[in-house]
């Protein structure tokens, strides 16, 4: 399963490299100290998960050492505010998503950032498909009895979510949306404590990213019901897809990217490319990707092009869904 198949096709379309220029003195010697990453979730969660994977890498490439600091809030929007008033001289990135850089723009009308005027796009990280999950306990015992319970029971069933605009969220909006059903949410301060809640049997469902779920779905603490990709994912072959289950409507998949403050100098941002995309190209880094169910992106999609692409088209996507919503 190809990422750019998963995705808008305004991304495929964004094929130009960066360009070839003399790097000034400025990018001959970023990085002097270390680098701050901010993740808008808590540890553990799989937008964390990726970063440090990444940037673990990054940090032995670049010979400077990169801080993951979490800051939790407003699904994800206090942590990106913050990146996006941030100084632009490449020491404060973000890692963002669908949720943060998309998503947020309809589900918060004062929102404090534009995610396509405020920051610098810096590359894509790993595409990151989505389950429906449940406790281990919920009655329903595949995606058509799960359906055919929650329409019967909405306003008794809750869904966990990583809080408003999280990917958790909104994907879970666009899956009650095709159900037109309308659960209790219960929102948390990432997909991490979220997930410790449905592992607990203290919440009864939630639509997460792969990253996330593995684990717990091979340690038989939580059900898939199914994957909301047109293919099966290596990682949990024994999961069907949303089609072969009966729901082929909810087709959806995340994504996280990192940016930088607007105006960070292009020679920085090439720098930091340069970066993500070795650590993209490192077998290690791959395989502790895919053995998460992450989809890496292929070396057209990981350009600061087609990241700004990508943003541009789920802002459209994303919009007409989660208008209603707000």
């Amino acid at each position: 399963m190809t990422f750019l198949r998963a995705l808008t096709g305004a991304c495929a379309a964004a094929l130009a490299s960066l360009a070839t220029f003399t790097a000034p003195a400025e990018a001959q010697t970023y990085p002097t100290r270390s680098i701050t990453m901010i993740v808008p979730f808590a540890a553990g969660g799989p937008t964390d998960v990726i970063s440090r994977i990444v940037t673990g890498h990054m940090a032995q490439t670049m010979g400077q050492s990169i801080i993951i600091e979490n800051v939790v809030g407003a699904g994800g929007t206090t942590a990106t505010t913050r990146a996006a008033r941030a100084a632009n001289d490449g020491y404060t990135l973000i890692t963002g998503h669908m949720g943060t850089h998309a998503a947020s723009v309809p589900l918060y009308p004062k929102l404090a950032y534009h995610p396509e005027k405020d920051f610098e796009p810096i590359a894509l990280l790993a595409g990151t498909p989505i389950l429906i999950l449940a406790r281990k306990d919920f009655p329903p015992k595949d995606l058509k009895e799960f359906v055919a319970y929650v329409k019967a029971n909405a306003e008794k069933v809750n869904a966990a979510h990583a809080g408003v605009g999280s990917v958790s969220h909104v994907s879970c909006e666009l899956l009650h949306s095709i159900l037109d059903i309308k659960p209790v949410g219960v929102p948390f301060n990432g997909t991490g404590p979220a997930m410790n809640a449905l592992v607990g049997g203290q919440v009864d469902y939630m639509c997460d990213q792969i990253v996330n779920a593995v684990p717990q779905i091979n340690a038989g603490t939580i059900k898939a019901y199914a994957i909301a990709t047109p293919e099966r994912n290596p990682s949990l072959p024994n999961v069907p897809t949303t089609t072969e289950a009966g729901l082929p409507k909810f087709q959806a998949q995340a994504w996280n990217a990192m940016f930088a403050p607007k105006g960070t100098s292009p020679a920085i941002v090439a720098s930091l490319n340069a970066a993500v995309v070795k650590a993209l190209d490192d077998e290690t880094v791959r395989k502790r990707l895919l053995d998460l169910g992450s989809v890496i992106p292929g070396p057209a999609e990981r350009t600061p092009e087609a990241l700004a692409a990508l943003v541009k088209s789920e802002i459209a996507k994303w919009t007409p869904v989660l208008k209603p919503a707000t």
